[in-house]
């Protein structure tokens, strides 16, 4: 099976051993490519111990400080959660998402996002992702340990790469997905202008506007040139302001 382009990031870990469960559950699934984003203690003992014949795969680990430079170089970014959330967010159930990933993953790398053990990923990193995995499980008990989400999600991508699970109904886009790195300078952009126009947040706490802003625009999977455009419209808008006290 051809090693896939599917990058695996965790979030904050607090337990090297679930960092080894983790690399292990990965190598069962023909999964290579593992990120860790500022993990409280690793290397480690315990995360070696428990990769087992992993080991290979936990020291090629990359550690990074950020989620953004975790995303570096990818397209599509699946997130996971057990938590409810509001109903701006696309949210996958994780069989369909795993064919959406392998799709996706063809054109460029594509990462899922796993977030720390006791609280998850919070809104702002979810607001990084294109979808939600869900992972169905007991609403009495919906949260997993974080190595056993990150075996169910590998098993599921490695079924749909090895076609168990049906093909997208139609071929991804042409265009590459916009970068995670672009669609953050697309949002500054946007925040910019929207600041000196006096466009603001009218909603009682004034904190809800660029977050429901980032959640439809990532909804909408952007590519490369579709930025482009955005981010020129924005730029016109920018030169084309009259300047205070100056003629209309």
């Amino acid at each position: 099976m051809e090693s896939p382009r599917i990058r695996m990031v965790l979030v904050a870990p607090s337990h090297p051993g679930n960092i080894g469960a983790a690399a292990r559950a990965m190598k069962n699934m023909a999964l290579d490519d593992l990120v860790l984003v500022n993990p409280k203690q690793f290397p480690d003992a315990e995360a070696t111990a428990r990769a087992s014949a992993a080991d290979d795969l936990l020291s090629a680990a990359r550690v990074v400080p950020t989620l953004a430079q975790a995303l570096e170089g990818c397209g599509f970014v699946a997130a996971t959660t057990s938590r409810d959330r509001d109903q701006y967010f696309r949210v996958m159930d994780v069989r369909d998402a795993a064919a959406r990933i392998v799709a996706e993953s063809r054109r460029a790398p594509a990462a899922v996002v796993f977030g720390a053990e006791r609280t998850g990923l919070t809104n702002e990193e979810l607001e990084t992702a294109h979808a939600l995995i869900r992972i169905p499980a007991s609403s009495l008990y919906p949260s997993l340990n974080l190595s056993m989400a990150v075996q169910l999600v590998s098993y599921e991508l490695f079924r749909a790469r090895s076609g168990a699970l049906p093909e997208l109904p139609a071929d991804p886009p042409a265009a590459p997905l916009a970068s995670p790195a672009e669609m953050e300078r697309l949002y500054a952009h946007l925040a910019q202008v929207l600041e000196e126009i006096e466009f603001r947040d009218r909603t009682q706490s004034g904190t809800h506007l660029m977050g429901r802003i980032r959640r439809f625009l990532q909804r909408a999977e952007l590519d490369h040139n579709e930025v482009s455009i955005l981010r020129g419209i924005l730029t016109a808008v920018q030169s084309r302001r009259r300047p205070a006290g100056g003629p209309r």
